[in-house]
């Protein structure tokens, strides 16, 4: 719910610095302009999960605009407070539902198309790109990787290949998929994983880029092993 005020509270100085102006007709001439539109587009993206349609996003715009001008509102605002909680709820477990159907149906394609790729009993798939060599890391060990991570439909959502610069962390402290799928691999290799919602971020995704329910799809390849420090005394 914090959140939620978080994100309408921006957007009310987002409108409130549009003086009654349509969005579309608003310019982005000064730098504060172009900030305030940042603002707005960063903390706005939160609502894509919303699945607005127009007359909803009018609504809404009605809403700040009015409050913002000092207009008394047209409803009892306190009679809707608590509604504003149980539609962001309902509104995302609709869209977690639709992502982990989709996701349902990518995994069935892919193992269909992709005769080398495995699924494990978590429900993890994975397909091994390149043998690596030596010993599989443990998930109490660090691993240094490069990784490229896209939604089903291609969308990338993070990549330290695109970075260009590895990244290292423990095994242990990522998502269930990542611990179980890294723990196939040996140094040297890369594979590709494809992670349901269950071993990943769940319904609730990790918004403004991975949608609640999301199924995700990574590129991984295992640079070093650092064994746990425990394990050496």
């Amino acid at each position: 719910m914090k959140k939620t005020i978080v994100i309408l509270a921006a957007l009310f100085l987002v409108s409130a610095c549009n003086q009654g102006q349509s969005p579309e007709s608003v310019k982005l001439k000064t730098e504060e302009d172009k900030t305030f539109y940042a603002m707005g587009f960063m903390l706005g993206s939160n609502l894509q999960r919303l699945n607005l349609n127009d007359k909803e996003l009018s609504a809404l715009y009605k809403g700040l605009v009015s409050s913002a001008k000092g207009v008394k509102p047209e409803i009892e605002l306190q009679v809707y407070q608590p509604k504003i909680q149980t539609m962001f709820k309902s509104r995302m477990e609709k869209v977690a539902k639709n992502e982990k159907a989709s996701g349902s149906k990518f995994i069935e394609d892919y193992l269909k198309k992709n005769k080398n790729a495995k699924k494990t009993a978590s429900g993890l798939v994975y397909e091994v790109l390149k043998e690596g060599k030596g010993a599989s890391p443990k998930a109490t060990d660090t691993v240094e990787v490069h990784y490229h991570g896209t939604l089903t439909n291609g969308d990338v959502f993070d990549s330290s290949v695109d970075r260009g610069k590895t990244i290292s962390f423990p095994l242990n402290r990522v998502i269930k998929g990542w611990t179980e799928g890294l723990q196939l691999m040996k140094t040297g290799g890369k594979i590709k994983l494809v992670i349901p919602p269950e071993l990943g971020y769940g319904d609730n995704g990790a918004p403004p880029k991975i949608p609640g329910g999301a199924t995700l799809m990574f590129e991984v390849e295992l640079f070093s092993i650092n064994k746990d420090a425990k394990k050496k005394k």
